[in-house]
């Protein structure tokens, strides 16, 4: 089992069974949504007997539903991100420009954050809800969605944003053997091909993934940076190709660019 510490920490102050009891929620995703304890302990990478205590134990605890044989994450798994958007200060600093940005394109916009392998979405545009006329056009795009960085418009300015080397050791840790997930035919998971479209995207400092998450859906990111210069999230509008050619979402980048500069001394 590995860990993705964003912080040092000592070895007699690291928790084992916490941390094994984490890796066994999140090996639940939209491909594996029931898991037994040998499903469970191939995906956490641990024991079997292990994976059998911790689905038992979370079970107990109410984050877990059972028929016995099989587990599934229960809605009481959704208090940490309910927290999180609840208390974190970066969704509701990005929310009105977002709003903003939604009102004026007339798209879907949405703020992530990378996350390992994956990016976040964090706050969404209120004109992109359905009831706004809007339809969502991407299938997952909601609130705490996870979404593959390499085949996305947001990780793409994410990973540009890293210095090099972080990127490259990205790689080796996200990507060995060429193990990108393809999503759709126009996903690239050849990561020489990889490297140069993240060095274009680094260039010019947006990204336009077009079908590359989804077929039908296209959409243009930007990062957002804090007044040191990091990248902290990424915006984006997304629409469907037939509403505008790669060429007319380009006339949206303004209003994106627009969006983060305003944003840059409050993140």
């Amino acid at each position: 089992m590995t860990h993705n510490l964003n912080m040092p920490i000592a070895p007699t102050d690291f928790i084992a069974g916490m941390a094994k009891g984490l890796a066994v929620l999140e090996s639940f995703d939209t491909e594996r949504q029931r898991l037994n304890a040998t499903l469970a302990a191939q995906r956490a990478g641990i024991t079997r007997a292990a994976a059998r205590r911790h689905l038992l134990t979370l079970a107990h605890l109410g984050y877990l539903e059972t028929d016995g044989s099989y587990f599934w994450l229960s809605a009481k798994v959704l208090r940490f991100s309910g927290s999180y958007l609840a208390s974190s200060r970066l969704p509701r600093v990005l929310q009105p420009s977002l709003n903003r940005l939604a009102l004026q394109s007339g798209e879907a916009a949405s703020a992530v954050v990378l996350d390992g392998s994956e990016v976040v979405i964090i706050a969404r545009g209120a004109q992109s809800m359905a009831s706004a006329g809007v339809p969502l056009l991407a299938y997952g795009l909601h609130l705490g969605a996870r979404l593959p960085a390499h085949a996305t418009s947001t990780g793409q300015v994410l990973l540009a944003a890293q210095p090099k080397s972080q990127f490259n050791a990205w790689l080796k840790t996200h990507a060995p053997r060429q193990s990108l997930i393809r999503l759709t035919a126009h996903t690239d998971t050849d990561t020489q091909r990889l490297r140069l479209l993240i060095d274009q995207v680094r260039q010019q400092d947006h990204a336009l993934a077009v079908q590359t998450h989804e077929l039908g859906v296209q959409a243009l990111a930007v990062p957002v940076r804090n007044l040191q210069g990091q990248a902290v999230a990424a915006i984006n509008l997304v629409c469907s190709p037939g509403r505008h050619d790669a060429q007319a979402m380009r006339l949206l980048l303004p209003l994106l660019e627009e969006a983060a500069r305003e944003l840059r001394p409050l993140v």
